[in-house]
């Protein structure tokens, strides 16, 4: 029986939270004669094919919003916005009621990362030795809570955990991040690196990489605290989201506008390494919320249609609005 695995596609902790789950039902439940990897993005519209979850075996979604599909028989998540609608929400409710002690459902925005709450339910309720992964459970910490020590080691990239987040991101070969789920709780990620398939990635990606800082620096600017910068009519299927910290040290938020080739994205951050007092800082979630997107309390993004970018620039203009009315 084939066990599918859906996460969050062209994001390290998603690929890390497959890795990890893969290893620890392979460990502590077992069953699957294979794992499939399927990614998930946010974008307009449905997220969510019913046809793509197998409907003879088992189907997980980690790091990713919920689905009360019934074919659907593990979900870990830790966004603020894990649910598309309050029927969701009230389903998964229902589900947890339901399952008592037994529940294969997970969902605490308490944890930094995906990876993280995936570790611990793995050891406290199943008894996995986790111990050999919290390399990797450390970096996946670090890389989607945004705990670099620092704007330049963000973007500098000297650690793998920094390159290999790069590549995750940026690479839109479908095949590639299925590819590398089951090295990342086998090998160090200097080693992943080293792989050909990796490697062969890495000089041009850190040309481009330059390229978007250069046209990032060029483009945006600082406003009552608010970075915003507007780069949809340039080809860029992703980059480094601390590049407008790095070029704006003071900012406190910062509002992108991007297009790829199936969104326009509004991208809306706070600073890591802002002076403010947390209690003082705006709920991102929230705000990305209100235009159908969602996140964590300090970064989120919303995903238009990339015929609509009207739509964008509008919602865009009014968090910026909202964010510098905050900073004055």
């Amino acid at each position: 029986m084939a066990f599918r695995v859906f996460y969050h596609d062209h994001c390290f902790d998603g690929a890390c939270s497959a890795s990890l789950f893969t290893r620890f039902h392979r460990e502590c439940i077992g069953g699957a004669a294979a794992y499939e990897y399927h990614g998930l993005m946010h974008r307009a519209g449905k997220l969510f094919d019913e046809a793509e979850f197998a409907a003879d075996g088992e189907n997980a979604i980690v790091d990713f919003k919920y689905s009360p599909s019934p074919r659907v028989t593990w979900w870990f998540d830790h966004h603020l916005s894990a649910f598309l609608t309050p029927a969701d929400e009230a389903h998964f409710r229902r589900e947890q009621k339901a399952a008592g002690g037994e529940t294969r459902k997970f969902f605490d925005p308490t944890y930094v990362s995906c990876t993280g709450l995936i570790a611990h339910v793995a050891s406290s309720t199943f008894g996995m030795d986790v111990t050999p992964l919290m390399d990797l459970i450390y970096w996946a910490t670090i890389v989607d809570g945004a705990k670099y020590e620092s704007a330049e080691a963000a973007v500098e990239m000297q650690a793998p955990a920094m390159k290999l987040t790069m590549v995750i991101e940026s690479v839109q070969d479908e095949t590639f991040v299925p590819r590398v789920i089951p090295l990342l709780t086998e090998m160090s990620l200097a080693e992943i690196l080293a792989q050909p398939f990796v490697a062969v990635l890495l000089a041009p990606l850190m040309e481009r990489h330059r390229q978007a800082i250069e046209l990032i620096r060029e483009r945006s600017s600082l406003d009552a605290g608010v970075i915003s910068f507007d780069i949809t009519d340039q080809p860029v299927e992703g980059y480094n989201k601390f590049i407008p910290y790095y070029l704006h040290p003071a900012g406190t938020y910062n509002v992108g506008l991007s297009k790829s080739s199936f969104r326009t994205k509004v991208a809306v951050g706070t600073n890591p390494w802002t002076t403010m007092p947390a209690s003082d800082l705006v709920n991102l979630a929230e705000v990305c919320e209100r235009y159908g997107g969602g996140g964590h309390a300090r970064v989120g993004a919303i995903s238009f249609p990339p015929d609509r970018e009207d739509e964008a620039r509008a919602a865009a203009a009014e968090i910026i609005a909202e964010l510098r009315l905050e900073g004055r």
